[in-house]
């Protein structure tokens, strides 16, 4: 295998381009500690190498402990691992690898960052055992990336407010709330292999109610955020627009009819999270905002 067909190996395993999702937010939160304290070219280059480490660490690690059940799922059986295209001895290398990465690049920001990095990497791995006990695991995985902007508002100024955390709150639950409409591919497969998810729990119905009303509530902590900070009028209308793209996302998925899910969930929520940094680095340029 050559260089480069090895490297898209590597990136379809830990699905590179789903990185995505979590880093506008990270920068988000960094932009906006950046418009109180102050920000260099420096630090946002270190908090995307950490974001990166620690997003394609957890999915190596997360490829690695699913291995078995993967091989078993006719939807994830042509992954790298159970196909056999990486060994199990190569995504563990890598993955260390990408942990140290972050745990380097968090220290690179600052001390308080870089002590935080070893119980966000314990979350972060910790959440792909999840569900083999819990339904709840999507708030798991929601918790896992609101660690993003809260890591980028703490890379930045060095301590923590409200305003982080209102952000990470939203993206807890946005993240746990499309994760819960992508688990509903697996419904039979985990309630038959005893694993647990709110689809297995609740049906497929019913979850992606649950999923709306997640979805309500990110969006409820986004307006925490505006408020909170004082943002400029324009920060509203593109709320605005994260709303349409969260009811697109929704309009997309019935019950009897998940055939469109891929778009709901690699398009709107990839939209969405550009959208809202495009939305926040606008409102820093435009005005003032407040601490």
């Amino acid at each position: 295998m050559n260089l480069a067909a090895t490297i898209a190996t590597w990136a379809r395993m830990v699905r590179f381009s789903h990185s995505l999702f979590a880093l506008p937010f990270a920068v988000s939160g960094a932009a906006l500690a950046g418009a109180i304290h102050g920000i260099t070219l420096g630090q946002v280059a270190w908090i995307v190498v950490a974001m990166v480490g620690a997003r394609n660490a957890a999915m190596g690690f997360n490829r690695l402990a699913d291995h078995a059940f993967d091989a078993k799922n006719p939807r994830t059986a042509s992954r790298e691992l159970p196909r056999g295209a990486l060994g199990r001895g190569a995504v563990s290398s890598v993955t260390l690898a990408l942990a140290a990465v972050f745990v380097f690049a968090s220290f690179r920001l600052n001390a308080l960052c870089g002590w935080l990095s070893f119980p966000a990497l314990a979350t972060i791995f910790g959440y792909s055992f999840t569900k083999r006990f819990t339904w709840t695991s999507h708030l798991i995985l929601g918790l896992s990336l609101a660690m993003a902007p809260v890591g980028g508002w703490l890379a930045i100024a060095g301590s923590f407010s409200l305003a982080p955390w209102l952000l990470g709150a939203a993206v807890l639950f946005w993240v746990a709330g499309f994760d819960v409409v992508y688990a509903c591919q697996d419904e039979a497969f985990d309630r038959g292999e005893g694993l647990h998810s709110i689809p297995a729990r609740f049906g497929v119905r019913r979850a992606l109610g649950i999923a709306r009303g997640l979805h309500v509530l990110a969006f409820i902590f986004l307006v925490g955020v505006g408020g909170v900070l004082s943002l400029h009028p324009f920060y509203w209308a593109g709320l605005l627009v994260v709303l349409g793209l969260l009811v697109w996302q929704h309009a997309l998925l019935h019950p009897d009819d998940l055939s469109r899910l891929g778009m709901a969930f690699f398009n709107a929520n990839g939209i969405l999270s550009v959208v809202y940094l495009a939305v926040i680095l606008t409102c820093v340029a435009l005005g003032p905002v407040g601490g």
